[in-house]
């Protein structure tokens, strides 16, 4: 016996994959980061690992060559758990240094060693040669960038963050 769909077809147009805004949105993180791999690859990282290196030399650059766990997790919105490795491989390979807090041993304090921090001159090519690679106006990447900036706050609100 063959089964049928309990709903009408306007409904069913709602559950059409193509129709499907979350699936833009996860096949576009996929698909960017796909991208980033090679050009990564060269700077010994994965895209997670340079999200957390993006954070760090920011941060430096403000002049604060000191950020916590609970900060870099706060803006990449990620748990330690999932930092906890991340950060132990950057370590490994003498990008970071992680150290507890002397006043508070909960905190754990992640700071750039000069190997991390002279990487943002190879890293500091990736961006354009990604832009290029994607060859859309400048202009339309930037309305996208602001577009998803307000959909991210406006789901963020939703989950209460």
């Amino acid at each position: 016996m063959t089964a049928s769909l309990p709903i009408n077809e306007e409904q069913q147009q709602w559950l059409k994959l193509d129709n499907q805004l979350c699936f833009q949105l996860y096949l576009a993180s996929k698909s960017m980061t796909q991208l980033y791999r090679p050009l990564l690859q060269a700077l010994d990282i994965t895209y997670p690992q340079y999200l957390v290196m993006l954070v760090l030399w920011e941060s430096l650059a403000n002049g604060e060559p000191i950020i916590n766990l609970k900060q870099l997790g706060e803006q990449l919105f990620l748990d330690s758990g999932t930092l906890t490795p991340l950060l132990k491989r950057l370590q490994q390979q003498g990008l970071i240094h992680r150290q507890r807090d002397t006043n508070d041993e909960r905190v754990v304090n992640i700071e750039l060693t000069e190997k991390g921090a002279q990487l943002s001159e190879k890293a500091s090519s990736v961006p354009v040669t990604l832009f290029c690679k994607i060859e859309t106006p400048t202009e339309d990447l930037l309305l996208l960038k602001e577009q998803l900036e307000k959909l991210n706050r406006q789901m963020q609100q939703i989950l209460g963050s």
